[in-house]
């Protein structure tokens, strides 16, 4: 696979419309990069101490005592994890570039920045599934035998296999939901510089560099910010309706709301169909339930495995 752009590529870029710019095939759409909020800590890693029950009281007759009590707490460490990129082009076919090294360099850059969104946005749903040496992600918060039993899992039913998808109720919040930037950072493609690089013949020539680096990670800050509908499939009466979305609405606690619905585009589709009466058979693509926010992703994908 080639690792830098050629000559060839090079000949394609030179002689484009000038206004119409580069036309963008790659149109993953990762969203949630850009919502779910966003803070630095000094270094890598902190702790949080989360309570997870509280002491016991009651009524009592006088004279009587009542047995004593306290709080449980949890203490859970939230890492951020390297993200690492690398461009390199051969200096001589940057300088082939008619607009010049600069606009060269710049198109390669923002493909390298449109890849680590892409990136982030697949790991904060599937974790070290989507990448082993990265943070872990929601869908691992929250696993199906678990899940089920204590309501933070909703169950559609679905059986085919590699066909499932699953659709996420998110609470955004510094006790929430958060994504984490390490050592005070945010994953960047630094400036390009000359450096020697090895070309495909295996010998040295002279190319021009730039490096992507930073630390990120994803707080899930308690059992009640996030939620999820798993084995959404495409079979008859086993996509997304909104009843599933009023059950994973109510699981919330009382006075408990998500900031947002993530879902395939497929679920969302699925959504508008079941929306549809015989008194309004045509909707438009939903952008909420119930007042919260719908928000389609690539990200999710419809050929996860049947849970059960």
């Amino acid at each position: 696979m080639a690792t830098r752009l050629s000559l060839l590529d090079v000949a394609k870029l030179n002689g484009a419309d000038k206004e119409v710019g580069l036309i963008e095939e790659v149109l993953t759409s990762a969203p949630e990069v850009a919502n779910f909020p966003y803070r630095t800590i000094t270094g890598t890693s902190f702790s949080t101490v989360t309570r997870v029950s509280l002491p016991t009281v009651s009524f009592r007759l006088a004279n009587d005592g009542v047995d004593p009590s306290k709080s449980e707490f949890v203490r859970k460490l939230v890492q951020a994890y390297i993200m690492g990129g690398r461009v390199e082009a051969d200096k001589a076919v940057a300088l082939a570039y008619e607009d010049g090294v600069e606009a060269y360099e710049m198109i390669e850059a923002l493909g390298t920045m449109k890849a680590a969104m892409i990136e982030i946005g697949s790991q904060i749903w599937y974790g070290t599934d989507n990448e082993a040496n990265g943070f872990p992600g929601i869908k691992a918060a929250l696993p199906f035998t678990a899940g089920v039993a204590d309501g933070s899992v909703i169950n559609a039913t679905g059986t085919t296999a590699t066909t499932a998808s699953s659709v996420y109720a998110v609470k955004y919040g510094a006790q929430d939901v958060i994504l984490i930037g390490g050592n005070g950072s945010v994953p960047t493609l630094g400036e390009f510089r000359d450096e020697t690089i090895t070309g495909e013949n295996s010998k040295d020539m002279p190319g021009r560099v730039a490096d992507l680096i930073g630390w990120i990670g994803l707080q899930i800050g308690n059992i009640n910010c996030v939620r999820r509908v798993a084995n959404l499939t495409a079979e008859s009466g086993k996509g997304l309706t909104t009843d599933l979305l009023d059950d994973i609405l109510n699981s919330f606690p009382v006075g408990v709301r998500p900031d947002a619905l993530y879902m395939s585009r497929r679920s969302r589709l699925q959504l508008k169909k079941d929306l549809a009466t015989p008194e309004r058979p045509t909707v438009s693509l939903p952008t909420e339930y119930d007042g919260v926010p719908i928000i389609a992703t690539d990200s999710i994908l419809n050929v996860d495995a049947i849970e059960s």
